[in-house]
């Protein structure tokens, strides 16, 4: 009898899974390669808003755990999967650069806003009106870190990469049965897989597409990240990436040439420089209506969880809901009702 199952291993089941290591659990993972939205992310932490100059939702507060779990994780798995930089946001006229002042007198914003606006010098970026540098910035290598522990669990005997049959599961009113898999938990950490969740798919998880460019660049030069109408990251070796796109209509997987366009489009207006494109990469956010995470135990199946919906942000999100969640489970604490799934359940499980 084992203490979990682990549905989806994506930024929150990898959260998850490794909250469970560390307390102790026996648990095994399913993971079928479906979703990919974790996998080509930026995976960028930021706790700043930067279209609006607003803090992000309870940023400083993932940050202290966020960063201290991925800096375990690359000691646990002997890689480097932690980068600090700064992002500039780049400023599109006085008036923006006059909100950044009016930003910098927040108290949630103050500690990540540099109060001196720099001076652009690099001369194939455009940048006239300055740049505003925000501070506590990196990007953690996501691809790395969720290839890195899929090799970990496939060492351990934990994972198996497969579908998960819902139609094959049986609950008990003390255990679920999976085949010859007995466990007393399930955790469904499936991203926008949720969507075909037959147990959770009354919660309003909204599908929202985001597709990126890679382009190679000998003449840029550029060491830093820019945040304008698109966002473009060194990545090294004369290689960057810019993105993302927003598209809560299309759901399917494969790039698109209209979304290529546009980011060259947005790319164009901020550098003038040769550039080739040389990879595209697309993945659907799991976002919800309210911005907020899904987490929480079903409404009739109390032993069946859900930790899921952290939109663009599951880097600085993921490791915070995994830790809400256990101390949920095997603690009792009550889960804060801004991320409880229970908000929805009412109006939406009912009426299904």
């Amino acid at each position: 009898m084992l203490d979990f199952i682990v549905v989806g291993l994506g930024l929150s089941g990898l959260a998850v899974s490794e909250e469970l290591l560390n307390r102790n659990k026996s648990l095994v993972v399913f993971e079928d390669n479906s979703q990919s939205s974790s996998y080509v992310a930026g995976g960028i932490f930021n706790p700043v808003i930067l279209k609006r100059f607003t803090p992000a939702w309870n940023a400083a507060e993932q940050m202290e755990t966020a960063l201290p779990f991925y800096k375990k994780l690359e000691h646990k798995l002997n890689t480097k999967l932690i980068y600090e930089w700064n992002i500039y946001r780049r400023f599109h006229s006085v008036e923006e650069q006059n909100d950044w002042f009016v930003a910098l007198d927040r108290p949630q914003l103050a500690p990540f806003l540099d109060p001196e606006i720099q001076k652009n010098t690099n001369l194939n970026l455009k940048a006239e009106y300055g740049l505003g540098k925000v501070l506590k910035t990196g990007n953690i290598d996501t691809e790395s870190l969720l290839n890195k522990y899929r090799d970990y669990l496939n060492e351990k005997k934990l994972i198996k990469s497969k579908r998960f049959n819902y139609s094959a599961l049986k609950c008990n009113d003390s255990h679920f049965e999976y085949g010859d898999i007995q466990a007393r938990n399930i955790i469904f950490c499936e991203g926008f897989g949720l969507k075909q969740n037959p147990f959770f798919n009354y919660l309003p998880l909204r599908g929202n597409k985001g597709e990126y460019i890679s382009i190679y660049s000998e003449e840029l030069q550029l060491d830093f990240a820019v945040k304008s109408s698109v966002f473009l990251m060194p990545l090294g070796n004369n290689l960057y990436k810019a993105g993302a796109t927003y598209d809560n209509q299309d759901k399917t997987p494969e790039v698109t040439i209209g979304a290529k366009e546009k980011l060259l489009k947005e790319l164009n207006k901020i550098i003038i420089c040769d550039f080739e494109v040389v990879d595209q990469v697309a993945g659907i956010r799991p976002a919800v209506s309210d911005r907020k995470p899904l987490v929480g135990s079903h409404p009739e199946i109390g032993n069946m969880y859900c930790c899921n919906g952290f939109g663009s942000r599951g880097v600085l999100i993921a490791p915070n809901m995994a830790v809400a969640l256990l101390k949920n489970i095997e603690d009792n604490k009550t889960l804060d009702p801004e991320i409880n799934l229970q908000r929805f359940t009412k109006k939406h499980y009912n009426s299904n």
